[in-house]
Protein backbone atom coordinates (compact mmCIF):
# COMPACT_ATOMS: atom_id res chain seq x y z
CA UNK A 1 0.00 0.00 0.00
CA UNK A 2 3.23 2.29 0.10
CA UNK A 3 3.96 5.27 2.40
CA UNK A 4 1.04 4.96 4.79
CA UNK A 5 1.50 9.00 5.29
CA UNK A 6 0.72 9.08 1.43
CA UNK A 7 -1.86 8.38 -1.09
CA UNK A 8 -1.11 4.88 -1.27
CA UNK A 9 -3.66 3.61 0.95
CA UNK A 10 -6.47 5.24 -1.15
CA UNK A 11 -5.34 4.51 -4.26
CA UNK A 12 -5.13 1.44 -3.06
CA UNK A 13 -8.87 0.48 -2.18
CA UNK A 14 -9.68 2.39 -4.85
CA UNK A 15 -8.01 0.44 -7.63
CA UNK A 16 -9.63 -2.29 -5.87
CA UNK A 17 -13.08 -1.32 -5.62
CA UNK A 18 -12.81 -0.35 -9.05
CA UNK A 19 -14.80 -3.08 -11.44
CA UNK A 20 -12.05 -2.76 -14.17
CA UNK A 21 -9.95 -4.30 -11.39
CA UNK A 22 -10.43 -8.83 -12.30
CA UNK A 23 -6.91 -10.15 -11.09
CA UNK A 24 -7.02 -11.66 -7.54
CA UNK A 25 -5.57 -8.72 -5.12
CA UNK A 26 -3.78 -9.16 -1.88
CA UNK A 27 -2.96 -5.89 0.18
CA UNK A 28 0.09 -5.81 2.22
CA UNK A 29 -0.29 -2.51 4.51
CA UNK A 30 -1.79 -1.85 7.95
CA UNK A 31 -5.16 -2.37 8.45
CA UNK A 32 -6.11 0.67 10.88
CA UNK A 33 -4.34 2.96 8.01
CA UNK A 34 -6.57 1.26 5.16
CA UNK A 35 -9.77 2.05 7.60
CA UNK A 36 -9.11 5.32 7.48
CA UNK A 37 -8.09 5.78 4.31
CA UNK A 38 -12.18 3.39 3.26
CA UNK A 39 -13.41 6.20 4.44
CA UNK A 40 -11.75 8.83 2.84
CA UNK A 41 -12.37 7.22 -0.40
CA UNK A 42 -15.77 6.36 0.54
CA UNK A 43 -15.24 2.88 -1.31
CA UNK A 44 -17.22 0.75 1.48
CA UNK A 45 -14.70 -1.79 1.20
CA UNK A 46 -14.63 -4.59 4.15
CA UNK A 47 -11.17 -5.51 5.12
CA UNK A 48 -10.57 -8.99 5.75
CA UNK A 49 -7.25 -9.17 7.78
CA UNK A 50 -5.16 -12.77 7.16
CA UNK A 51 -1.83 -13.73 8.11
CA UNK A 52 -0.71 -15.83 4.54
CA UNK A 53 -1.92 -15.58 1.59
CA UNK A 54 -3.33 -18.70 1.40
CA UNK A 55 -6.21 -17.61 3.74
CA UNK A 56 -7.29 -15.06 1.40
CA UNK A 57 -10.86 -15.22 -0.10
CA UNK A 58 -11.59 -13.36 -3.03
CA UNK A 59 -15.02 -11.77 -2.96
CA UNK A 60 -16.11 -8.92 -4.50
CA UNK A 61 -16.70 -6.01 -1.60
CA UNK A 62 -13.94 -7.73 0.57
CA UNK A 63 -10.39 -6.81 0.67
CA UNK A 64 -7.54 -9.34 2.21
CA UNK A 65 -5.24 -7.52 3.76
CA UNK A 66 -1.92 -9.03 4.53
CA UNK A 67 -1.43 -7.22 8.12
CA UNK A 68 1.69 -5.45 9.22
CA UNK A 69 0.07 -3.64 11.79
CA UNK A 70 1.61 -1.28 14.59
CA UNK A 71 1.48 2.31 13.12
CA UNK A 72 -0.13 4.72 15.59
CA UNK A 73 -4.15 5.43 14.86
CA UNK A 74 -3.19 9.49 15.28
CA UNK A 75 -0.43 9.26 12.24
CA UNK A 76 -0.68 11.92 10.40
CA UNK A 77 -1.91 12.36 6.61
CA UNK A 78 0.35 14.31 4.23
CA UNK A 79 3.86 14.55 6.11
CA UNK A 80 7.63 12.62 6.63
CA UNK A 81 7.61 10.19 9.80
CA UNK A 82 9.96 7.62 9.82
CA UNK A 83 7.44 5.02 11.09
CA UNK A 84 5.56 5.37 7.41
CA UNK A 85 9.21 5.40 5.75
CA UNK A 86 9.78 1.88 8.07
CA UNK A 87 6.53 0.81 7.51
CA UNK A 88 6.63 1.31 3.54
CA UNK A 89 10.09 -1.07 3.40
CA UNK A 90 8.71 -3.39 5.69
CA UNK A 91 5.40 -4.07 3.07
CA UNK A 92 8.18 -3.91 0.37
CA UNK A 93 10.61 -6.71 1.80
CA UNK A 94 7.26 -8.73 2.48
CA UNK A 95 6.26 -8.25 -1.04
CA UNK A 96 9.71 -9.56 -1.97
CA UNK A 97 9.98 -12.76 0.34
CA UNK A 98 6.48 -13.70 -1.34
CA UNK A 99 7.19 -12.93 -4.85
CA UNK A 100 10.57 -15.04 -4.29
CA UNK A 101 8.57 -18.35 -2.56
CA UNK A 102 6.54 -18.16 -5.61
CA UNK A 103 3.15 -17.46 -3.28
CA UNK A 104 2.46 -14.43 -5.61
CA UNK A 105 2.18 -13.78 -9.27
CA UNK A 106 3.34 -10.62 -9.31
CA UNK A 107 4.13 -7.74 -6.78
CA UNK A 108 2.75 -4.33 -7.63
CA UNK A 109 3.46 -1.45 -5.33
CA UNK A 110 1.98 1.96 -4.43
CA UNK A 111 4.66 5.24 -4.16
CA UNK A 112 6.69 5.31 -1.30
CA UNK A 113 8.68 8.62 0.09
CA UNK A 114 12.45 8.43 -0.53
CA UNK A 115 12.91 11.06 2.42
CA UNK A 116 10.66 8.92 5.06
CA UNK A 117 13.13 5.94 4.11
CA UNK A 118 16.04 7.87 4.73
CA UNK A 119 14.30 9.17 8.41
CA UNK A 120 13.78 5.53 9.04
CA UNK A 121 17.48 4.70 8.50
CA UNK A 122 16.81 2.86 5.35
CA UNK A 123 19.91 2.36 3.58
CA UNK A 124 17.95 2.60 -0.44
CA UNK A 125 17.16 5.62 -2.11
CA UNK A 126 14.07 4.26 -3.76
CA UNK A 127 12.05 1.10 -4.44
CA UNK A 128 13.85 -0.42 -7.16
CA UNK A 129 16.74 -0.11 -5.09
CA UNK A 130 15.65 -2.54 -2.54
CA UNK A 131 13.94 -4.84 -5.13
CA UNK A 132 17.24 -5.79 -6.72
CA UNK A 133 19.52 -6.21 -3.52
CA UNK A 134 16.51 -8.78 -1.73
CA UNK A 135 16.24 -10.45 -4.61
CA UNK A 136 19.79 -10.84 -5.46
CA UNK A 137 19.47 -9.11 -8.69
CA UNK A 138 22.21 -7.52 -10.13
CA UNK A 139 21.36 -7.02 -13.80
CA UNK A 140 18.37 -4.82 -13.68
CA UNK A 141 16.82 -1.72 -14.91
CA UNK A 142 13.84 0.95 -14.92
CA UNK A 143 10.98 0.92 -17.20
CA UNK A 144 8.79 3.56 -17.52
CA UNK A 145 5.86 2.20 -20.38
CA UNK A 146 3.18 3.62 -21.46
CA UNK A 147 0.66 2.61 -24.31
CA UNK A 148 3.00 5.20 -26.54
CA UNK A 149 6.32 5.25 -25.30
CA UNK A 150 8.71 2.48 -22.97
CA UNK A 151 11.56 4.36 -21.56
CA UNK A 152 14.92 2.01 -20.26
CA UNK A 153 17.02 3.77 -18.45
CA UNK A 154 20.65 3.64 -17.95
CA UNK A 155 21.23 5.82 -14.45
CA UNK A 156 18.57 6.00 -11.96
CA UNK A 157 18.26 7.58 -8.42
CA UNK A 158 21.58 9.85 -8.22
CA UNK A 159 22.90 13.23 -9.21
CA UNK A 160 22.87 14.65 -12.89
CA UNK A 161 27.02 14.83 -12.14
CA UNK A 162 27.29 11.36 -10.86
CA UNK A 163 25.00 9.55 -13.40
CA UNK A 164 27.11 10.95 -16.31
CA UNK A 165 30.07 9.10 -14.48
CA UNK A 166 28.46 5.92 -14.26
CA UNK A 167 27.44 6.02 -18.00
CA UNK A 168 30.15 3.35 -19.35
CA UNK A 169 30.05 1.44 -22.78
CA UNK A 170 29.38 -1.75 -20.48
CA UNK A 171 26.55 0.02 -18.45
CA UNK A 172 24.48 0.90 -22.02
CA UNK A 173 25.86 -2.22 -23.15
CA UNK A 174 24.20 -4.01 -20.37
CA UNK A 175 20.62 -2.47 -20.92
CA UNK A 176 20.66 -2.38 -24.35
CA UNK A 177 20.57 -6.61 -24.04
CA UNK A 178 18.50 -6.17 -21.20
CA UNK A 179 16.00 -4.44 -23.47
CA UNK A 180 16.15 -6.57 -25.71
CA UNK A 181 15.60 -10.02 -23.62
CA UNK A 182 12.32 -8.33 -22.02
CA UNK A 183 10.43 -7.09 -25.17
CA UNK A 184 11.48 -10.62 -26.87
CA UNK A 185 9.85 -11.80 -23.58
CA UNK A 186 6.62 -9.96 -24.17
CA UNK A 187 5.98 -11.23 -27.37
CA UNK A 188 8.51 -8.95 -29.89
CA UNK A 189 10.62 -11.35 -31.44
CA UNK A 190 12.82 -8.47 -33.20
CA UNK A 191 12.88 -5.28 -30.95
CA UNK A 192 13.65 -1.78 -32.10
CA UNK A 193 15.59 -0.46 -29.99
CA UNK A 194 16.75 3.98 -29.85
CA UNK A 195 19.60 5.01 -27.93
CA UNK A 196 19.73 8.26 -26.74
CA UNK A 197 22.42 10.24 -26.90
CA UNK A 198 23.92 12.28 -23.63
CA UNK A 199 24.86 15.64 -25.09
CA UNK A 200 22.87 17.75 -26.91
CA UNK A 201 22.00 16.63 -30.61
CA UNK A 202 24.00 13.35 -29.19
CA UNK A 203 27.43 15.33 -29.29
CA UNK A 204 27.24 16.38 -32.64
CA UNK A 205 30.11 14.63 -34.12
CA UNK A 206 32.34 15.47 -30.86
CA UNK A 207 31.59 19.35 -30.96
CA UNK A 208 29.30 19.04 -27.58
CA UNK A 209 31.48 16.38 -25.96
CA UNK A 210 33.10 12.95 -26.77
CA UNK A 211 30.67 10.68 -24.97
CA UNK A 212 28.28 9.32 -27.49
CA UNK A 213 31.24 8.83 -29.55
CA UNK A 214 33.69 7.40 -27.37
CA UNK A 215 31.35 5.50 -24.83
CA UNK A 216 27.70 5.08 -25.88
CA UNK A 217 27.84 4.30 -30.04
CA UNK A 218 30.74 1.21 -29.26
CA UNK A 219 27.97 -0.53 -26.77
CA UNK A 220 25.17 -0.39 -29.83
CA UNK A 221 27.84 -1.12 -32.24
CA UNK A 222 28.37 -4.86 -30.18
CA UNK A 223 24.80 -5.22 -29.68
CA UNK A 224 24.06 -5.11 -33.40
CA UNK A 225 27.22 -7.26 -33.77
CA UNK A 226 25.18 -9.81 -31.74
CA UNK A 227 21.65 -9.54 -33.74
CA UNK A 228 20.00 -7.08 -31.35
CA UNK A 229 18.43 -4.31 -33.57
CA UNK A 230 19.99 -1.43 -32.13
CA UNK A 231 20.64 1.99 -33.05
CA UNK A 232 21.79 5.23 -32.18
CA UNK A 233 22.99 7.55 -30.48
CA UNK A 234 19.72 9.94 -31.21
CA UNK A 235 19.70 13.26 -30.18
CA UNK A 236 17.14 13.12 -27.05
CA UNK A 237 15.21 15.79 -27.94
CA UNK A 238 14.11 14.00 -31.05
CA UNK A 239 14.15 10.82 -30.60
CA UNK A 240 11.04 9.84 -28.02
CA UNK A 241 8.55 11.68 -30.31
CA UNK A 242 10.04 9.33 -33.13
CA UNK A 243 9.39 6.84 -30.90
CA UNK A 244 5.91 7.40 -30.20
CA UNK A 245 5.46 7.67 -33.68
CA UNK A 246 6.04 4.18 -34.09
CA UNK A 247 9.72 3.91 -35.56
CA UNK A 248 10.54 2.32 -32.12
CA UNK A 249 9.91 -0.10 -29.71
CA UNK A 250 12.04 1.38 -27.08
CA UNK A 251 14.50 3.85 -26.24
CA UNK A 252 17.55 3.92 -24.21
CA UNK A 253 17.33 6.77 -21.86
CA UNK A 254 20.78 8.09 -20.03
CA UNK A 255 19.79 9.81 -17.07
CA UNK A 256 16.33 10.11 -14.93
CA UNK A 257 14.92 13.29 -16.32
CA UNK A 258 15.96 12.53 -19.55
CA UNK A 259 13.77 9.50 -20.05
CA UNK A 260 10.81 10.32 -17.52
CA UNK A 261 10.14 14.00 -18.35
CA UNK A 262 8.43 12.55 -21.97
CA UNK A 263 6.67 9.55 -20.20
CA UNK A 264 5.44 11.91 -17.73
CA UNK A 265 4.05 14.60 -20.05
CA UNK A 266 2.08 12.23 -22.14
CA UNK A 267 0.15 11.91 -18.50
CA UNK A 268 1.31 10.55 -15.31
CA UNK A 269 -1.62 8.85 -14.53
CA UNK A 270 -1.28 6.84 -17.76
CA UNK A 271 2.49 5.80 -16.76
CA UNK A 272 3.71 2.40 -15.47
CA UNK A 273 6.43 1.67 -13.90
CA UNK A 274 8.41 -1.86 -14.77
CA UNK A 275 11.40 -2.95 -13.03
CA UNK A 276 13.15 -5.49 -15.33
CA UNK A 277 15.25 -8.03 -15.09
CA UNK A 278 13.99 -9.57 -11.39
CA UNK A 279 13.07 -13.16 -10.96
CA UNK A 280 9.28 -12.05 -10.51
CA UNK A 281 7.13 -9.08 -12.28
CA UNK A 282 6.95 -5.96 -10.27
CA UNK A 283 5.05 -2.88 -11.19
CA UNK A 284 4.27 0.43 -10.21
CA UNK A 285 2.28 3.74 -10.12
CA UNK A 286 4.37 6.61 -12.14
CA UNK A 287 3.96 9.13 -9.22
CA UNK A 288 4.72 9.98 -5.81
CA UNK A 289 3.31 10.51 -2.53
CA UNK A 290 1.62 13.29 -3.10
CA UNK A 291 1.32 14.98 0.38
CA UNK A 292 -0.34 18.13 -0.56
CA UNK A 293 -3.57 16.14 -1.98
CA UNK A 294 -3.75 13.63 0.92
CA UNK A 295 -6.52 12.87 2.91
CA UNK A 296 -9.07 14.62 0.56
CA UNK A 297 -10.58 11.83 -1.36
CA UNK A 298 -9.05 13.39 -4.70
CA UNK A 299 -6.15 10.95 -5.66
CA UNK A 300 -6.60 9.20 -8.70
CA UNK A 301 -5.87 5.73 -9.00
CA UNK A 302 -5.05 5.40 -12.45
CA UNK A 303 -1.94 4.78 -12.84
CA UNK A 304 -2.38 2.23 -9.74
CA UNK A 305 -5.16 0.46 -12.30
CA UNK A 306 -2.38 0.56 -15.34
CA UNK A 307 -0.09 -1.16 -12.63
CA UNK A 308 -2.45 -4.07 -11.97
CA UNK A 309 -2.78 -4.93 -15.71
CA UNK A 310 0.58 -4.43 -16.80
CA UNK A 311 1.11 -7.00 -13.76
CA UNK A 312 -1.46 -9.24 -14.72
CA UNK A 313 -0.13 -8.94 -18.10
CA UNK A 314 3.44 -10.11 -17.72
CA UNK A 315 2.81 -12.27 -15.25
CA UNK A 316 0.07 -14.49 -17.89
CA UNK A 317 2.34 -17.19 -18.20
CA UNK A 318 3.53 -17.56 -14.70
CA UNK A 319 1.87 -20.62 -12.32
CA UNK A 320 -0.87 -19.00 -11.09
CA UNK A 321 0.21 -19.34 -7.17
CA UNK A 322 -2.30 -16.60 -5.96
Amino acid sequence: MGDPCGIGPEITLKACADPRTTVPVVVIGDTDVLARADKIAGTGLALRPIASVDQATFTPGIVNVLAEDGLPADLPWGTLDARAGAASYRYVRRGIQLALAHRIRALVTAPINKEALRLAGVPYPGHTEILADLSGTTDYAMMMATDELRIVLVTVHQSLRTAIDSITTGRVLDIIRLTHRTLRGGGLPTPRIAVAGLNPHAGEDGLFGREDLDIITPAIETAQSEGIQASGPWPADTVFMRARAGAFDAVVAQYHDQGLIPVKYLGIEHGVNITIGLPFVRTSVDHGTAFDIVGLGTADHTSLLAALTHADRLSAEAPAHT
